[in-house]
């Protein structure tokens, strides 16, 4: 079975996104470069762990192999929407993150979800480097997604990764569920809507 292996690196533009209103959002993350776009599509639950384990591997880089960090972005330069049309390449099943010491980039593989696949997996942050040799892997035969990014486009999209997540229903005060504009039927009201 053949598979693609998408790689920008680096990218013109790489972001996460949704498509859809709240409640029945679906995520992207989409990269584009080289003429072409590529969106494959994700969990919002993806997406919020991807920001978290990126920021935690550039904080790793940083302490252990003295890498320039820049500062937290205060204002982000791209609330642009996604290219269009966004087409789904594949729905992904895993996430890796590496980071490499010799070009000091920072390298995000999302792997297509297999038949039996429904997880989410993040790569360790004390991974040094990403090798293209990995024969291995038992998932080689998926399709991939492969950006590298600098530290800088990296908190870039970290910071955009968490506005897009944050923007969904408000949670309901009292079971942290969220709220439909219709309101929910809240546990802790015993099944009254809210």
């Amino acid at each position: 079975m053949t598979h693609q292996v998408h790689a920008f690196e680096p990218p013109e533009r790489f972001v996460a996104g949704t498509v859809g209103a709240p409640g029945e959002r679906t995520f992207f993350l989409q990269a584009r470069g080289g003429g072409r776009v590529v969106s494959v599509a994700l969990e919002k639950v993806q997406v919020s762990l991807l920001a978290e384990k990126l920021e935690e591997l550039l904080t790793e880089a940083q302490r252990r192999f003295g890498v320039e960090l820049p500062d937290a972005v205060l204002t982000s330069s791209d609330n642009d929407p996604l290219d269009n049309p966004v087409d789904e390449e594949f729905r992904v099943g895993t996430l890796g993150l590496a980071f490499d010491v010799d070009t000091a980039t920072v390298v995000i593989e999302a792997i297509a979800a297999g038949e039996t696949e429904a997880e989410v997996e993040l790569g360790d942050p004390d991974e040094a480097d990403e090798t293209d040799d990995e024969d291995e892997e038992p998932d080689d035969d998926l399709d991939r997604l492969r950006v590298r990014l600098t530290p800088q486009a990296a908190r870039e999209f970290i910071e955009r990764a968490r506005r897009v997540v944050a923007a969904g229903r408000p949670p309901c005060p009292l079971c942290g569920q969220p709220l439909d504009p219709a309101g929910h039927l809240c546990p802790r009201h015993n099944g009254y809507r809210r």
